[in-house]
C-alpha cells in the first residue's frame, strides 16, 4: 500500500470518527448531566435512550431550513461551513499513536492554533449575516471573546514547546517519555482548559449565545441543517480541545498494556466528561468579569509561567 493511499485512508477515518464522536456527545451529555443533576437523561428512544441522537438528526435533516428574507443569503448560507471546517481540519495533526497521524507536520502546534482562529470568521459571517441585533450582539461577544482567549492559550503552550524544543505534536508526546508535562506545566495546563472552554463557547463561557440575553446569540436566526452544523461544530471543538490537552500535557497516546490509541481516547474522554461536569455545576458569569478574568488573571499568570519555565530551563543548561 502506498504512503498517500494510507494517508487518504486515515484521513477519511479521522473524518468519520470525528463526526461520530461529536454526534455520540449529545447523548453522553445528556445522561451524564441527568445523572448530576439527579434527574432522567434520555430513555426513550431506544435502549438507555441511545436512539434520541438519530431522531434528533432525523428530525434536523426534515426540518425547514427557512433563510430570512431580510439576511445576506450567499454569507448567511456558507458561514456554518466555514466554522465546521476550520473545527475539522485540525484533525489531521493529531498523532493518535506511533504511525497513525494524517500530516505529520513539524509546525503541528502552530498549524491548531492558525485554524482556532479561523473559526471565528464563521461565527463573525453568521451573525453579521444575519441582519438582526441580537445574532449580530453575539457574534460581537464571541469575537471579543475568542480573539481574548487565543492570546492566553497561545501562551500556555509556549511552556510545552520550551520543554520540547519543537512545534510537532509527536515530538511532544515523545518527550513526556519520562513524565507527562502536566506536572511542569501545571499552570499551563489550567490555563489551556480555561481557554479550551472559552474557544468553544461551553458553560461557564457561553456568553455570545446567553439564552436569557440573547436568545440563542449569533445562530438564533438559524434552521434546520445549518442550526445543526453550529452544533456539530461545538462538539467537534469540546472532543479536538480534549484531544490538544491530552496530547500536550498527559503524555497522549504513551501508556503501559493497552494499546496506544486506546490510552489517547481514554484520556479524551476523562476530559470531555470534565466539559460536561463543568457545565453541570458552574453558573455564568457576567460578560464584563469574563473578559476581566482573562485580562487581569489569566495574562499575568500566562507571562509568569512563560518567565518561571525559561528561568528553569536556563538555570538546567
Amino acid at each position: 500500500m502506498s504512503e498517500t493511499l494510507l494517508h487518504i485512508i486515515i484521513a477519511f477515518v479521522v473524518l468519520i470518527g470525528a463526526m461520530s464522536v461529536s454526534a455520540s456527545l449529545i447523548w453522553l451529555e445528556r445522561r451524564l448531566l441527568g445523572l448530576w443533576q439527579d434527574r432522567y437523561g434520555p430513555n426513550r428512544v431506544g435502549p438507555f435512550g441511545l436512539l434520541q441522537v438519530m431522531a434528533d438528526m432525523i428530525k434536523i435533516f426534515f426540518k425547514e431550513d427557512w433563510v430570512p428574507p431580510f439576511a445576506d443569503r450567499p454569507v448567511f448560507i456558507v458561514a456554518p461551513a466555514i466554522i465546521v471546517a476550520a473545527t475539522l481540519i485540525p484533525f489531521a495533526v493529531i498523532p493518535f499513536s506511533p504511525g497513525i497521524v494524517v500530516s505529520n507536520l513539524n509546525i503541528g502546534l502552530l498549524f491548531f492554533l492558525a485554524m482556532a482562529s479561523l473559526s471565528v470568521y464563521g461565527i463573525v459571517l453568521g451573525g453579521w449575516a444575519s441582519q438582526s441585533k441580537y445574532p449580530l450582539l453575539g457574534s460581537l461577544r464571541a469575537t471579543a471573546q475568542l480573539l481574548s482567549y487565543e492570546v492566553f492559550m497561545g501562551l500556555s503552550l509556549m511552556g510545552v514547546v520550551m520543554m520540547t524544543g519543537s512545534f510537532s505534536l509527536g515530538a511532544i508526546v515523545e518527550a513526556q517519555r519520562g513524565m507527562w508535562f502536566c506536572v511542569p506545566q501545571f499552570v499551563g495546563f489550567v490555563i489551556f482548559f480555561i481557554a479550551g472552554l472559552a474557544e468553544t463557547h461551553r458553560l461557564p463561557f457561553d456568553l455570545p449565545e446567553a439564552e436569557s440575553e440573547l436568545i440563542s446569540g449569533y445562530h438564533t436566526e438559524y434552521s434546520g441543517l445549518k442550526f445543526g452544523m453550529f452544533f456539530v461544530a461545538e462538539y467537534l471543538g469540546v472532543t479536538f480541545t480534549s484531544l490538544m490537552i491530552a496530547t500536550l500535557f498527559f503524555g497522549g497516546w504513551r501508556g503501559p498494556v493497552f494499546p496506544p490509541i486506546v490510552w489517547l481516547l481514554g484520556k479524551t474522554l476523562v476530559f470531555i466528561c470534565l466539559f460536561i461536569l463543568i457545565r453541570a455545576a458552574l453558573p455564568r458569569p457576567r460578560y464584563d468579569q469574563l473578559m476581566s478574568f482573562a485580562w487581569k488573571v489569566l495574562l499575568p499568570l500566562s507571562l509568569l509561567n512563560l518567565l518561571v519555565t525559561a528561568g528553569v530551563l536556563l538555570a538546567r543548561r
